[in-house]
């Protein structure tokens, strides 16, 4: 039985992965900074913290590398990555994100692209998975949409959002089976979607009115003051006009063709968290 480490275990998609990896056959160990989570081999341990990640390491075969939320993130992952290969893992699955590359105008892309590249010349198996903007990122809107509405600066500009739960079925496929060595999957939901349209389907699943609004970068900034740091927002801000071009409607088969199943519709989405944005 394989071990594999996952990263960010407490996360949205670390904390589905676990029970897709177990449900494989896979031993799990989760890394966290300090919460343990129940049926599972805990670790804790710290990006910042070499020598706690070598320990995590320890007879590990496989590892899910996701993102620190950091602006030192793709510093961090360089470092793991580099552990990782002197403590012998076999497998890497790097979680990038959709249209990743060098030149981007989008800071997140680039540490990403930063990161893909240095894995790559690692000499370790390893697989990319870029996945494209999550739904579950719309629960972050909790706020105004108690309220009845969600803004962003995006416009009509369509986004071929993710489930997060497809991202950890496909990162279980590619951490316990073979052929994927060297690959970079783009994962995407089944159609690409308006913000228009998102509101539509969490206003039938809801059972209320949620409408979306435009609204300028300036605006949206604006309203995360306080929230988040300055870094985040600017990142933020840059990832919504990359959308608003245009550059994220492409839609592609990958979640499909490792799970064998298709990817959820944003309606699957709104009908499963129908109950949350209810009691919003």
């Amino acid at each position: 039985m394989d071990t594999v480490l996952v990263t960010g275990a407490t996360g949205t998609v670390g904390s589905a992965l676990i029970p897709a990896l177990q449900a494989r056959g896979s031993a799990v160990r989760a890394m966290t900074r300090g919460r343990a989570i129940d049926g599972v081999e805990t670790v804790v341990a710290d990006l910042r913290d070499p020598a706690s990640i070598a320990a995590a390491l320890k007879g590990v075969d496989a590892v899910f590398l996701n993102s620190p939320s950091a602006p030192d993130a793709a510093e961090l992952q360089i470092q793991f990555a580099n552990l990782a290969r002197d403590a012998g893992v076999n497998r890497l699955v790097l979680l990038s994100q959709y249209a990743a590359r060098a030149d981007s105008p989008v800071r997140f892309l680039r540490w990403h692209a930063e990161v893909e590249a240095h894995v790559e010349k690692l000499g370790l198996d390893y697989t990319v998975l870029r996945p494209n903007l999550y739904l579950q990122a719309l629960l972050n809107f909790s706020a105004t949409i108690s309220q009845g509405f969600f803004a962003a600066p995006i416009g009509d500009a369509a986004v071929s959002a993710i489930d997060t739960r497809d991202i950890s079925a496909a990162a279980a496929a590619v951490l316990t089976s073979s052929g994927h060595s060297g690959r970079t999957y783009t994962l995407t939901g089944p159609r690409a979607v308006t913000h228009a349209e998102i509101a539509a389907a969490l206003s039938a699943a809801a059972g209320r009115d949620i409408a979306f609004h435009d609204a300028p970068a300036d605006q949206f900034a604006a309203a995360l003051t306080g929230l988040l740091p300055s870094w985040q927002i600017d990142g933020l801000v840059e990832d919504y006009a990359h959308y608003a071009r245009g550059e994220a409607a492409e839609v592609h088969t990958s979640v499909a063709d490792l799970t064998g199943h298709a990817a959820r519709d944003l309606t699957d989405f709104a009908l499963d968290y129908a109950a949350a944005f209810a009691a919003l």
